[in-house]
């Protein structure tokens, strides 16, 4: 199953607007809350120069580029955690993906309703917080009543929930995220997973700007704010303007880079967005590649050479010999294997090898 990124924010600060670029499908965008009921999913390609570069190399016949999964999911409200709007629906929506898109309105417009009738990212941004924050208490506070009748009996692994939710209770209570409570052992590491709390999600902002405010964003006060409040807590930020990314997209591709040009440029905000939803999830690219495919794979970073292999089919992984890897830098420079091969930098490496970012394998095996 892909990795996903849900979109979230207050309604009306261009979530489905970004989503409907992100993918190019068309989820309802309207000037109202609640338009969008049902969360849509978008599986959007991950931009990567090198695998242009590699498609021009080999002239591969098919291409299977890297992709992320991203999530439109309705604009929360303020009480979503009690059930306000469709609040207790949207967490679950919110809760069954693996990291947080949050995207913020730093734009002015009178035309586009916020719900509370005023612009203030920050705000917004702890409106939004305080709600998955409130669900996650929830959802410790039954477990811990659950874990503390099973400890009755003895339990050793409910004695332990006990000890992991008191102190996520006692964290939540305080107004810490959830993340900031670290299991002591594999025990504690499942229950905190079994439990899919949304304050342990990687999160990352999304500063939603109008096109006039691009060539001021260094100065921009909403953008100001947001960018002083990611720094504070670590989290990644992304700014860009959804309405011009709207327009990026319904181009056709040959007009888009004179576009962007026009704008200042260098690409579309979205690859920003996109790169970021894949870093967050700590996620990195390997490639297999031949005249026949390019095919862009997925692992988390930390992957070893047998587990590498086995994204491509479990027999690989099974009856692992070695990796031959080629870094994808030292093929774009040489211009070919044999020419990388020559150079003495092909890298026969073993079940320890753990794969890099851009790494090009062929698999030896044998069942």
């Amino acid at each position: 199953m892909a990795l996903s990124v849900g979109i979230v924010g207050l309604p009306n600060v261009g979530k489905s607007t970004l989503f409907n670029s992100l993918s190019e499908k068309q989820a309802e965008a309207a000037n109202y809350a609640f338009c969008t009921i049902d969360p849509n999913v978008g599986v959007v390609p991950v931009p990567d120069p090198r695998f242009d570069g590699l498609l021009k190399l080999y002239e591969s016949k098919k291409i299977v580029p890297a992709t992320v999964d991203f999530v439109d999911i309705a604009g929360l409200v303020r009480g979503a955690s009690k059930g306000e709007g469709r609040g207790n629906a949207f967490l679950t929506n919110i809760r069954e993906t693996d990291a947080i898109a949050h995207v913020v309105r730093c734009f002015e417009d009178e035309n586009i309703v916020h719900v509370d009738n005023r612009v203030d990212p920050v705000a917004d941004i702890e409106t939004i917080e305080t709600e998955l924050a409130l669900s996650d208490l929830e959802a410790a506070q039954k477990r811990l009543d659950k874990a503390q009748r099973a400890a009755k009996g003895n339990d050793p692994l409910e004695k332990k929930a006990v000890t992991i939710c008191e102190r996520l209770v006692a964290a939540l209570d305080a107004g810490e995220p959830a993340s900031t409570v670290n299991p002591q052992n594999d025990d504690e590491a499942l229950i905190l997973r079994d439990l899919f709390l949304l304050t342990r999600k990687p999160m990352f902002y999304v500063a939603n700007v109008a096109d006039t405010q691009l060539d001021s964003l260094d100065d921009d006060p909403h953008v100001s704010k947001v960018r002083a409040l990611a720094e504070e807590r670590g989290v990644p930020m992304v700014v860009i303007s959804a309405a011009i990314e709207a327009e990026i997209t319904q181009l056709p591709e040959e007009d888009r880079a004179e576009y962007l040009e026009s704008l200042g440029l260098d690409e579309p905000g979205l690859h920003h967005v996109i790169r970021t939803g894949y870093a967050v999830l700590d996620l990195i690219t390997f490639f297999t590649a031949g005249p026949q495919e390019l095919h862009a794979w997925t692992i988390t970073r930390g992957t070893k050479a047998p587990q590498a292999a086995g994204k491509i089919h479990t027999d690989f992984e099974r009856g692992f010999i070695r990796a031959e890897v080629i870094k994808c830098a030292d093929i774009l420079e040489l211009g070919s294997e044999a020419a990388v091969k020559a150079a003495g930098k092909l890298g026969i490496e073993g079940k320890e090898y753990v794969f890099q970012d851009g790494d090009i394998a062929h698999f030896r095996f044998n069942i």
